[in-house]
């Protein structure tokens, strides 16, 4: 049993995994340090020195109106969702971090330009198939003569 578990953490999908899982959290939390720190401040003093982290709607008369977050819960049930849009903007933010790295990512493993095709059309239906079919395997056409 050992030598299978060997075999399977150091093959290279597992290794790879676990370099993703961790540069992933290293990332995501430089984005949730930006958001926190950098961006929801600024949001907050644009909008009026308002603190996201203290947005709350009181469900309890015991709570006045100004009361911080912390002190409002002791006093009764809260609705608390300003830490719930902090959260909703630093996913949104690293979801579009991610989106952009896998995009830069796809782009340089795209073939070259000069590389040879390894599909072409099949002039009958017009399907995608292997460049040294002589048969469509969707339409069933002979391509003997129709050569790329």
């Amino acid at each position: 049993m050992f030598k299978e578990f060997k075999e399977f953490a150091v093959k290279g999908n597992a290794v790879d995994l676990a370099v993703g899982v961790i540069i992933g959290l290293a990332f995501g939390k430089i984005v949730t340090s930006i958001v926190e720190d950098l961006l929801m401040p600024l949001v907050g003093r644009v909008i009026g020195n308002l603190d996201f982290s203290n947005l709350y709607l009181p469900l309890s008369d015991k709570i006045t109106p100004g009361m911080a977050l912390v002190d409002a819960k002791k006093a009764g049930p809260v609705f608390a969702y300003g830490n719930f849009l902090t959260v909703t903007i630093n996913f949104i933010i690293v979801a579009f971090c991610i989106f952009l790295v896998v995009k830069a990512a796809n782009k340089m493993k795209k073939p070259a330009a000069n590389a040879p095709p390894v599909a072409k059309d099949c002039p009958a239906c017009t399907m995608s198939i292997p460049i040294k079919a002589t048969r469509c395997p969707h339409c069933t056409s002979d391509l003997g003569a129709a050569r790329v």
